[in-house]
């Protein structure tokens, strides 16, 4: 015969809202009455003792959330985990709880100091499985589930709650005595729900509306075929009824006003050890952080990475940097409650630039590509930023550095070479890198964050308002002047609006003037430069007097036509057909240019790479050794060139919508600075800069 349901509460002698430590306390200071709480807890006491043995804790002034007894601790056996509370506020329950404990000959675990973990309401166990589910998010952390498999030799599956208002498990999750399970799902993030899915089949879930659950049907006390709960629907109380279950409701308002019901004010003495496993799936890694932690915001950036994406953390060291220059270096523990979710957190850190630790350097795992174009499952996804792998015990630099491609090993004849590849360019028996481990990636600072000036303090990834426009174009054109200077390369990226805006003769004279050593754009503009070359308008407008042209919206496809006659942009120029505009600067001054074709395209023109890949090719050809990118007025090609443009590279990206040049910012390369201005305005400050610096020289 089973033992009979032993549960222990706590009376509201002391009970009020004296703090806010959840959403529902939040305007309920002070505000129950002590006379009602304690008859409705008086209710809920006389229900249970029908049903089961009810103990007391002595209840103490100064601590009146400790009526809620499920938080004292999770029971299992003759053992018990102490809770240790993570507000300061319910910390001085612990004490009492565990002297009543340890009066009751219970053995009492006691978790180690910082690690908070709240008992029963963030630990249930399955009354038909062998587990114990366990919440974390808001008052437990995941590192504690570990002990509690340890400690309780049970299986534990961890379950992370999204939603503050369900704060603690027993709030949203109710595992019921056939296998069947109440519970919100809303309450949980998508991974868990996922769990739950595959560990309870459909026709054992009952999920809760709304209403139900803030109504905290979920926080209810299951004893036998009785479910006793604050409220619940009609529609609730029939689904459970068709189920074999009774419904006991008695109103527990004024204990929702600290944000509890029935399950919260009672704990389970109960509790049986099964002949089950002790198992916990969550996974743990060190990884190390260095560089300018603090004042980058990068220890914050990793830190949220975590929990946004379902971990927990724990700083294991600290060294902070005593001066500004000096590195600063840190150690954290990563937690994850199954492999794929810790493998998804460790590429994010990766990108970050966290090195995955052991006490020897860990190879990079490789998997052999099995179909060509096809990479291995859980292959790496790198990053703009300069990355190594560890191949054979030492680290090797990927080559070709690129966002969005896979890390291709090859060996030979001097040891094995690793390179940035394009999914499409995998060939079948090429080693790929999967998961996180033997990867590290570079974010130190570039060269214009080494500079000894301040001049070009801008580039620190940003988006610039108008009333900067001036100011970045003088550093702008600081650094163009620089680059040409010193035989470096800048590579422009162009829509047709450079066209449109007037700002063809201020690129006209970039090019002339030796600044620009590659043009990138689509079929558009370059067409519309013929246009106005040759006829004078652009889209049919006539650039000097800004009117309509009759039978203007004909002259692009006449202009398409007659380079078509010449063969190519070079042979227009060749036999004297075209005399001006960007493209002839280009041809005239050598400046190799790559046009991109896409379906809109009118024509094309001969020049224009209808083949998207090899237009892929070509950009990234005219991208190489770049030392910096001018993007003017083109959200497509822009994106496209900054999806492949390495760290390092310094990137300007002029637009008059914001969104666009937020987005190439949003990439993350510190060189990368949005400007949201006309481009023909930028232009035509840019060059008006750049003869006012060829001025000083000259006196100089």
């Amino acid at each position: 015969m089973s033992e009979p349901v032993r549960i222990l509460m706590c009376a509201p002698q002391h009970y009020d809202v004296d703090y806010v430590i959840n959403p529902w306390m939040e305007g309920n200071i002070h505000r129950s009455s002590p006379d009602l709480a304690q008859d409705q807890w008086n209710r809920l006491y006389n229900i249970l003792k029908e049903h089961a043995t009810v103990e007391l804790v002595k209840p103490q002034p100064g601590w009146p959330d400790m009526v809620f007894t499920a938080n004292a601790g999770l029971v299992l056996g003759d053992t018990v985990v102490l809770s240790r509370f993570f507000h300061p506020e319910r910390q001085g329950e612990a004490p009492h709880f565990q002297q009543w404990f340890v009066d009751q000959g219970y053995t009492v675990q006691i978790l180690p100091k910082g690690l908070p973990f709240e008992g029963a309401g963030d630990a249930l166990l399955d009354r038909v499985e062998e587990c114990l589910w366990a919440g974390y998010g808001f008052r437990s952390e995941l590192n504690s589930h570990a002990y509690l498999a340890q400690w309780l030799d049970v299986e534990v599956l961890s379950l992370r709650l999204i939603d503050r208002r369900f704060y603690h498990l027993d709030t949203c999750f109710c595992p019921l005595n056939n296998g069947d399970l109440l519970y919100y799902p809303p309450a949980f993030d998508t991974y868990s729900n996922h769990l739950i899915e595959r560990r309870i089949c459909s026709e054992k879930r009952i999920p809760v509306d709304d209403v139900d659950a803030v109504n905290f049907a979920c926080n209810a006390v299951n004893v036998g075929q009785i479910i006793v709960m604050n409220s619940a629907s009609d529609s609730l109380k029939q689904t459970l009824a068709a189920r074999g279950f009774t419904v006991i409701e008695t109103p527990l308002t004024e204990f929702l006003k600290a944000g509890g019901a029935a399950k919260c004010l009672t704990l389970r003495l109960t509790e049986l050890y099964r002949d089950s496993p002790r198992f916990s799936s969550i996974q743990s890694c060190v990884i190390q952080l260095e560089g300018h932690l603090l004042d980058s915001g990068l220890v914050n950036r990793a830190l949220d990475t975590i929990v946004s994406g379902g971990g927990s953390f724990q700083v294991l060291r600290f060294d902070l940097g005593e001066q500004r220059q000096d590195i600063s270096t840190a150690e954290v523990k990563v937690s994850a409650p199954d492999v794929a979710v810790i493998e998804n957190i460790l590429g994010q850190l990766v990108d970050l630039g966290a090195v995955v630790t052991s006490d020897d350097v860990i190879d990079a795992q490789l998997e052999a590509v099995e179909q060509t174009g096809v990479a291995p499952d859980d292959f790496y996804v790198t990053a703009i930023y300069p990355t190594e792998v560890s191949v054979g015990g030492r680290w090797i630099k990927v080559q070709s550095q690129r966002m969005d491609g896979a890390i291709a090993i090859t060996q030979t004849a001097n040891g094995p070479v690793a390179c940035c590849k394009l999914l499409r360019d995998l060939q079948q028996g090429e080693s790929v890198v999967v998961g996180s481990k033997g990867i590290r990636t570079k974010r130190t600072p570039t060269t214009l964050k080494q500079t000894s000036t301040e001049e070009f303090s801008f580039m620190g990834a940003g988006v610039s308002s108008e009333r900067r426009v001036e100011l970045v174009v003088e550093q702008i054109a600081w650094e163009l002047r620089r680059i040409r200077d010193q035989g470096g390369k800048v590579v422009v990226t162009a829509g047709p609006v450079v066209i449109h805006t007037g700002g063809s003769e201020h690129l006209q004279h970039l090019i002339r003037e030796g600044y620009v050593h590659g043009l990138l754009g689509g079929n558009a503009i370059a067409v519309h430069d013929i246009e106005q070359a040759l006829m004078g308008t652009s889209l049919g407008m006539d650039m000097k007097r800004g009117v309509s042209v009759h039978g203007g919206h004909r002259h692009h496809l006449k202009a398409i036509n007659t380079i078509c006659r010449c063969g190519s942009i070079t042979h227009a120029v060749e036999q004297g057909i075209l005399q001006s505009g960007v493209m002839y600067e280009c041809v005239k001054n050598k400046v190799p240019f790559s046009l991109a074709g896409s379906i809109r395209d009118d024509g094309p023109l001969p020049d224009t790479q209808m083949d998207l890949l090899q237009a892929q090719a070509d950009y990234a050809r005219l991208i190489e050794g770049a030392d910096l990118i001018l993007m003017l007025s083109t959200m497509l090609h822009s994106i496209g060139v900054g999806n492949m443009t390495p760290a390092g590279v310094k990137m300007v990206c002029v637009d008059i919508n914001p969104a666009v040049v937020t987005k190439l910012s949003d990439r993350g390369s510190l060189e990368s600075i949005g400007v949201v201005t006309d481009v023909g305005l930028f232009l035509s400050l840019l060059v008006n800069q750049l003869n006012k610096l060829t001025g000083e020289y000259a006196r100089v």
